[in-house]
């Protein structure tokens, strides 16, 4: 895993509680990511090590600057940090672009539909930039859920690329708590909803792929909908942040000492019932690497040599682990002779 340190060019404040910030590239070797992936940042606060990922809000053809946007989440230790204390020319150390959340440009398409909440937005954003930029013949459409006017993040952006590719992109604005605003056919109250999923997919030509980012509620609406009207699963992509656990996957699992290979050293590690193996490193200031703690990447994988374990929580069945590797993000000790090795 490469890392990177880079520079604060501007701190961009989006909304009353979120940020931009703007990165200044490499100067010898230029930091090469695709639009829809994430940038994760590194940071000691109090004495401890917090790693974060987060979607990039830029897009590599269109931005000179590495942007990563972050929403302030209550009793959030790094968003709040970031929100409240980064400044122009601060360093902070980052690891090398990850993600899949991206279009294929090889994909022959009429349509590509983007829906979001919140802060969902940001990945959606960088995507579109790319699809408006560099595929003159895709018509592109946003379907975006906020609480209120005032909180829609990138609104004078949203807004300038609907002007400048009036021909080809549309906006669909939810707000579930403004109370008053311009009723016109692109604003709508309430929540983006099945009834309305299956209008716009009558009027949309071609409709090819479906890219989802948002709270749990909204990608089960919508995709349920879409499967409903037929959409195929391979072409409706979901960006996942948490790991969705099941309570009945957890039968079996208990508090287990386990012993950690790590940097050449022996750990004992307990690790308590309804905790990860790198959730209990962590918490003991062993400082394993990681990134997406959700199970996509392969930053915390490593070699079990003993004893059994279980994953729960991945997002997307994992084809490209060998039988004895796990990622420690989600894996769980099931006996008491269990020994890893990173």
């Amino acid at each position: 895993m490469k890392n990177y340190t880079l520079k604060v060019l501007e701190v961009r404040k989006e909304t009353i509680d979120t940020v931009t910030l703007c990165f200044k590239q490499p100067g010898l070797k230029k930091i090469k990511y695709l639009a829809g992936q994430y940038l994760t940042l590194q940071f000691r606060i109090n004495g401890r090590r917090y790693i974060r990922p987060y979607s990039f809000s830029s897009t590599p053809s269109v931005d000179s600057t590495l942007n990563v946007t972050v929403k302030r989440v209550s009793g959030g230790i790094v968003s709040n940090y970031i929100n409240d204390t980064i400044r122009v020319d601060d360093v902070i150390e980052v690891q090398q672009p990850l993600g899949d959340f991206i279009f294929d440009e090889n994909q022959l398409m009429k349509s590509v539909v983007f829906w979001g909440v919140g802060s969902g937005i940001t990945p959606l954003f960088s995507i579109i930039k790319e699809l408006l930029t560099n595929q003159s013949l895709i018509n592109v459409y946003l379907i975006y859920g906020n609480k209120l006017n005032s909180s829609v993040i990138f609104k004078s952006q949203l807004e300038e690329l609907k002007k400048t590719y009036s021909k080809r992109f549309k906006v669909w604005n939810f707000y579930s708590r403004e109370e008053f605003f311009e009723e016109n056919t692109h604003n709508h109250r309430g929540r983006i909803h099945s009834d309305f999923i299956e209008k716009l997919m009558r009027d949309v030509e071609n409709p090819s792929k479906h890219f989802i980012c948002g709270p749990k509620d909204l990608k089960n609406t919508v995709k349920e909908t879409l499967l409903n009207l037929g959409f195929l699963e391979d072409n409706i992509l979901s960006e996942e942040f948490e790991l969705v656990k099941n309570p009945e996957d957890f039968i079996g699992v208990e508090t287990q000492k386990i012993t950690l290979k790590f940097e050449s050293k022996v750990i004992d590690l307990d690790v308590l019932k309804g905790k990860s193996v790198l959730e209990a490193a962590l918490d003991v200031d062993v400082e394993l690497p990681y990134s997406c703690q959700i199970g996509n990447c392969n930053t915390c994988k490593a070699v079990l040599k003993s004893g059994e374990m279980k994953m729960i929580g991945l997002n997307k069945l994992r084809k490209d682990l060998n039988e004895n590797e796990y990622l420690l993000c989600c894996s769980y000790p099931l006996t008491k002779n269990v020994s890893v090795e990173i």
